[in-house]
């Protein structure tokens, strides 16, 4: 039975190198594994740094525009602001220019008219601009209403200018593409 002895000492050996290479080829998977998983962490990581580049210069872009957006409105405002003044400015000297009678509002007469009975001259006095064409000057009152009707036409215009440059300045951009 000696060489039984040594049949069991080499299947032991056997067995506990087979243990070992068992040990070892885990050991060796473990360590590929866990470099798969770094290897993926640090992708991961880097995806993730790319990610939030990519949003923080979206948000700076979207940020450029608002702010150029808001440089126009503000632009476009003071631009309708300033029109506004001008207008009522301009308003205002006629009125006054009106009340003062430094300035009188004239209206063309149709010639028809006069054969009605209108007591107007036949021809303008030397100071006229128009050729033999027959005037009728308005009451400063009246005149009045006329311009403050103008007035609140000029106005009117200047707001829809405002709104209209407001609108263009939301919309967006036509595309090319399209």
């Amino acid at each position: 039975m000696p060489g039984l002895g040594l049949n069991l000492w080499r299947l032991a050996g056997t067995a506990l190198l087979a243990v070992a290479a068992a040990a070892l080829a885990w050991r060796f998977q473990d360590w590929r594994y866990g470099r798969q998983l770094a290897e993926q962490a640090l992708e991961h990581a880097q995806a993730l740094n790319q990610l939030t580049l990519t949003a923080a210069a979206a948000q700076q872009a979207a940020q450029d525009q608002r702010l150029a957006l808001e440089q126009r409105l503000q632009a476009s405002e003071q631009t309708h602001y300033r029109a506004l003044n001008d207008a009522q400015r301009d308003q205002a000297r006629l009125r006054d220019r009106l009340a003062t009678a430094d300035l009188r509002l004239s209206v063309l007469v149709d010639a028809g008219d006069v054969a009605r009975g209108c007591d107007l001259p036949a021809a303008p006095g030397a100071g006229g601009v128009d050729h033999a064409a027959l005037r009728a000057r308005l009451d400063p009152a009246h005149a009045q209403r006329i311009v403050a009707i103008t007035d609140e036409g000029d106005r009117a215009l200047i707001a829809l200018q405002a709104c209209q440059a407001y609108v263009r300045a939301l919309a967006p951009a036509p595309s090319h593409l399209e």
